[in-house]
């Protein structure tokens, strides 16, 4: 069985067949083997685990070598949610293609996503109907407050973490997801790194690393 998106893919440096999977959803204009530089990062400690590193659906619009989960650019805000929900189905299809051909089930699944990748996996990973383990997002933001809350389905664990001086995604939008989970009776880890910009600092990847050892293993 192949995947639907182009992926890269690290196994299991245990050998074995995976007891979970980690997808992580790369930013604007990057593409899987970006965002495996974490998962690089993660192995070594997770030897059980599968890392699956989708290439987002489309082509970027300003990047020609790059992809996107939905495209941003002169986009007003209802059209950027009806495109992310077109997203959204293809990850969630994408999710359940892991399923299959890991014979995983769902509460074995942490979907982990940066920037655009955060957006969308928050928006997937809520509105899922099969509950997934966590979510780990980082420099993101909710892509439609109201939509989300009227839409929300499943309750999987979620950390969320921002540089403060992002300039990209500014730290005002970890803000208002806490304020929607509060609202919403979620119970969420947040972070916010001193000093730090759109990116994924060292301190971000070991917190997600002691997210995931403590919910997935």
């Amino acid at each position: 069985m192949s995947y639907s998106l182009n992926t890269t893919i690290i196994n299991p440096i245990s050998g074995e067949k995976p007891k979970n999977a980690i997808i992580l959803c790369h930013g604007y204009g990057g593409d899987g083997k970006d965002i495996s530089i974490l998962a690089n990062y993660w192995k070594t400690y997770l030897p059980q685990t599968i890392f699956i590193c989708p290439d987002a659906p489309e082509k970027c619009s300003i990047s020609p070598t790059g992809y996107q989960w939905f495209d941003l650019m002169d986009q007003t805000s209802e059209q950027i949610l009806m495109k992310s929900i077109v997203a959204e189905i293809k990850l969630n299809k994408f999710i359940d293609e892991v399923k299959s051909k890991h014979d995983l089930p769902s509460e074995k699944i942490i979907l982990s996503g940066f920037s655009q990748g955060c957006m969308i996996t928050l928006q997937t990973g809520l509105k899922r109907k099969d509950r997934i383990n966590s979510i780990i997002g980082y420099s993101g933001k909710i892509i439609d407050l109201k939509h989300l809350e009227k839409n929300l389905v499943s309750r999987p664990k979620v950390i969320l973490m921002h540089g403060e001086k992002d300039a990209v995604v500014p730290v005002s939008h970890l803000l208002e997801a806490k304020d929607f989970f509060k609202k919403n009776d979620y119970n969420i880890e947040t972070q916010i790194f001193k000093d730090c910009e759109h990116r994924i600092p060292l301190e971000g990847s070991s917190l997600g690393l002691k997210f995931i050892k403590k919910n997935l293993y």
